[in-house]
């Protein structure tokens, strides 16, 4: 067994394992601390370098393309401190981790590895069911259902759809950019019926504007996260971006228990549109919106 044990967190490598827990101390962000230890199968790891610096020392380990249902949500977009497959390293304990990074690397070579993209994920994701408060609302998944509640200050277009419930079914992807403190982030649940939706995230009924704290906001990676390893693995299905969405199925007819809501919902937006609380163009916006949920 090859362990580290720093203020950072902890790195312990048996063989077949590379298992990270993070420390405890409150430099350590609250998202690593939430996501909580992660067992990385050798398998899935790509490299592991160590980086001396003058004050402290990095270790890094690059997983495989595809393996990983966390970075394949955030695409590269965690802030290096929330990276949980980055340590800080004293300089008193450099050797200990180059000694990590040798027998790691060792084992890569012995067991012939190949760094190629993986056909599966081979790391599980957060456990469900998870739900985080976020700056524009509450969205919780509990491995079948994406539900999103709105705050009171969330768009008036979104509260007016009401919460929103989103099956596994119907998702083709998430995209997930974090709250930099400096510009917007959002998180957004793309369905075969809004693959072409170009709406901005703060009226997008099928999205959360991140726009409060960075801190908190960067929880809703663990919503991103958990429906992403459920979904599709990238390798079986054609690549999806913000440019350019492809042309999809069109989504599965809704259950006919959803006709007495879609009826309730449809009242209560023809009222706040009489009461002047919705204008012409957020009622007809917002109408079809939810006409296109059910």
């Amino acid at each position: 067994m090859a362990e580290i044990i720093q203020r950072d967190g902890t790195w312990a490598f048996d063989g077949t394992t590379v298992r990270i827990t993070p420390g405890l101390h409150r430099s350590v962000p609250l998202f690593r601390q939430t996501y909580g230890e992660i067992a990385v199968p050798l398998e899935a790891v790509a490299s592991i370098v160590f980086e001396p610096e003058r004050k402290r020392g990095r270790l890094r380990m690059r997983l495989r393309e595809g393996a990983d249902p966390l970075l394949q949500a955030s695409g590269g977009r965690l802030p290096d401190p929330a990276d949980p497959y980055r340590l800080t390293v004293d300089l008193d304990r450099a050797g200990v981790a180059e000694y990590i990074a040798e027998e790691i690397r060792h084992a890569l070579l012995l067991d012939q590895i190949p760094k190629e993209p993986t056909k599966t994920y081979l790391l599980p994701g957060p456990p469900v069911p998870v739900s985080v408060r976020s700056s524009d609302g509450t969205v919780s998944f509990d491995g079948t259902q994406v539900r999103i509640d709105w705050s009171d200050t969330s768009d008036r277009v979104k509260r007016a759809t009401g919460p929103r419930i989103i099956n596994i079914g119907d998702l083709v992807q998430v995209e997930w950019l974090p709250n930099s403190g400096y510009e917007d982030g959002f998180l957004r649940f793309v369905t075969r019926e809004t693959v072409f939706s170009q709406l901005p995230a703060e009226k997008d009924p099928y999205a959360l504007d991140l726009w409060g704290s960075a801190r908190r906001d960067l929880l809703t990676a663990l919503v991103a996260t958990a429906v992403t390893a459920r979904l599709p693995h990238p390798s079986t299905r054609p690549g999806i971006d913000h440019a350019d969405r492809p042309q999809l199925a069109a989504s599965v007819p809704p259950p006919a228990d959803h006709h007495d809501v879609l009826l309730r919902r449809l009242r209560e937006l023809g009222e706040l549109h009489r009461d002047g609380v919705l204008t012409d163009e957020e009622f007809a916006m917002t109408k079809a919106v939810v006409l296109r949920g059910f």
